[in-house]
């Protein structure tokens, strides 16, 4: 039985990345497969100067960028946090403690991977914080293949759905939708809401990177 347990790790290995070390994960990722920059642009579907930009740390990518680019190089993204991880398999469990998930942030959202300890799973299961407090603080929706599950811890949440009206949720409501439909989370009180996401590949999107 596969357990995966970061209680064991350092500070240094908790899966925390700043926009320099996934920067230079990227880059290390690219160089040990032979690709440029522009073949990773094309394979992930990013501009280059987008993949340019992530690789020196200048820019931090949304969660549907974010797979985009891991899809692109054909990792797990979970690997981008724990790339001495498992992959996932029968009576695999992992247990992700307090303050050592994996930390990805952007300006508008921040994110802990629970679970990163195992790749290919069919759920990528999220801790958050929406720091967005309009909507017109995004330029376009979030969207990617797959379902997305969302319940409010704490707080209150806006969430924009593409060519619906604004729901609006409060402590422990939740939502469930395809998340192929353009969405974007806000939170609606003075203080940012913090939520569990969890959202599921489509068969297709894991198919492309397990093989």
């Amino acid at each position: 039985m596969a357990v995966a347990d970061r209680s064991n790790k350092s500070a240094n290995d908790s899966g925390s990345l700043d926009r320099y070390s996934l920067g230079e994960r990227l880059r290390q990722i690219r160089k040990e497969n032979g690709w440029t920059l522009v073949e990773v642009a094309k394979r992930s579907g990013l501009a280059t100067s987008t993949v340019s930009k992530v690789e020196r740390g200048l820019m931090s990518l949304a969660y549907d960028r974010f797979m985009q680019l891991a899809d692109g190089l054909e990792v797990d993204v979970s690997e981008l946090f724990t790339p001495e991880g498992e992959s996932f398999a029968p009576e695999s469990f992992a247990i992700t403690r307090a303050g050592e998930a994996g930390h990805h942030e952007t300006d508008l959202y921040v994110y802990d991977m629970l679970g990163a300890d195992l790749s290919h799973k069919q759920m990528v299961p999220m801790f958050g914080i929406i720091r967005a407090h309009d909507v017109r603080d995004f330029s376009e929706f979030v969207k990617h293949p797959g379902e997305e599950f969302l319940m409010v811890l704490e707080g209150e949440l806006e969430v924009h759905i593409e060519g619906r009206e604004p729901v609006q949720l409060g402590v422990h409501d939740s939502i469930y939708f395809d998340s192929g439909m353009g969405h974007l989370y806000v939170s609606a009180g003075k203080k940012d809401t913090k939520i569990i996401v969890v959202c599921a590949h489509s068969s297709a999107a894991r198919n492309n990177v397990q093989t």
